[in-house]
């Protein structure tokens, strides 16, 4: 089996860095762990009172790039489907939606529709600005 030389094991704001070790002969695999991630502060905290190796920093570095890259698409992908549950919600309170239901859920909706609307038009408008 061709295994990658490190594992990520993911938490909310980074992951524990494992070395895979291989014993081929015994068919055995090891996760020795070797850092922590922090990926808000950007750190990297070598686990215990190991030394990381460059190949070590470079993978880690690597990884925290990717993974940065995936959380990103990540809320712009959450974005979207927020898109499309307005315009579900919008559907369900115009065909199906009881009095009853309708006036459960509007003061919450209008006021979130509202400060979203706030916000979209001051970026919109800083956007606009020269300087």
């Amino acid at each position: 089996m061709d295994l990658p030389d490190y594992y990520f094991r993911v938490r909310d704001n980074g992951a524990f860095v494992f070395r895979v070790e291989n014993d081929g002969r015994q068919r055995r695999l090891e996760l020795d762990q070797i850092a922590v991630v922090n990926l808000n502060k950007g750190e990297i905290k070598p686990h215990g009172d190991r030394a990381l190796t460059a190949q070590d920093s470079a993978a880690i570095a690597k990884w925290m790039a990717e993974r940065r890259a995936l959380l990103a698409q990540r809320d712009l992908d959450d974005i979207h489907r927020a898109v499309d549950f307005l315009n579900t919600t919008t559907h369900w309170i115009q065909s199906r939606a009881t009095d009853e239901q309708v006036d459960q859920v509007t003061d919450r909706l209008l006021l979130a529709m509202h400060d979203l609307r706030t916000v979209l038009v001051r970026k919109r408008a800083e956007r606009g600005l020269p300087g």
